[in-house]
């Protein structure tokens, strides 16, 4: 009998991770986490209520308060805050520009790690962010740590934009990610770095399937030293 793997993916802002993350997870029918969505909930929720994001006091409160679930979805997973769906909320700029703030305080990073945890202890799991490997997930089993060019990622998020129907200049995106890319890296907090046992992929070339192809090799290996 294998035994439950963790999958922990993280890397910058626009790497790819939630993409091939849901892939893997549905390819080796694992349960998937979006830690990432986790963060831009509480950004959603904070700003509904019209909370200062640097209050972190008040943020914490409303983390601790925020029933945050997921649900199957075609062709994406949904998200929502009690009954609300926010799945195409929490993707908005106002969110993506502000989310880092959010992610950077101490105590709401605490009660979303402990969240994210009780998910993981259910079973197999792929879960990816910016601390998996390093903080939520110390112990999994597999880690893989995404990069690609700040160029190829602003093309990726200009391309998902225009699908939406946002029409942001893609040298004010890159701008944007090199910003958040720094904001993430140097936090106090769980700052966005690879875990020393982590593989390293750079997917600035590669599609999205050769990506989920080279995870998945990873993976079976893993599972076949377990069995």
């Amino acid at each position: 009998m294998t035994k439950a793997l963790q999958v922990a993916i993280d890397g910058p802002a626009s790497a790819g991770k939630s993409t091939v993350a849901k892939l893997v997870a549905k390819k080796f029918g694992y349960v998937y986490c979006d830690t990432g969505a986790m963060y831009r909930a509480i950004t959603l929720a904070a700003l509904q209520d019209k909370i200062i994001l640097t209050d972190s006091e008040a943020v914490t409160k409303l983390a601790q308060k925020t029933k945050i679930s997921f649900k199957p979805g075609d062709p994406v997973q949904q998200v929502f805050i009690g009954t609300q769906n926010i799945t195409d909320a929490i993707r908005q700029p106002d969110i993506t520009n502000n989310v880092s703030t959010v992610a950077a305080i101490a105590s709401v990073r605490t009660e979303l790690v402990n969240q994210q945890r009780q998910i993981a202890d259910k079973g197999n799991i792929v879960m990816d962010g910016r601390d998996i490997g390093t903080t939520v997930l110390p112990h999994a089993g597999v880690k893989i740590f995404l990069v690609a060019s700040a160029h190829e990622r602003a093309v990726r998020r200009y391309k998902e934009n225009i699908a939406k129907g946002i029409n942001t200049p893609l040298d004010q995106l890159q701008a944007e990610i090199e910003l958040r890319d720094k904001k993430d890296s140097t936090r106090a907090v769980s700052p966005l770095t690879q875990a020393a046992d982590a593989q390293l992929l750079d997917t600035t070339s590669l599609s999205i399937d050769e990506v989920v192809n080279k995870i998945s090799e990873i993976i079976t290996k893993k599972q076949d030293e377990l069995s």
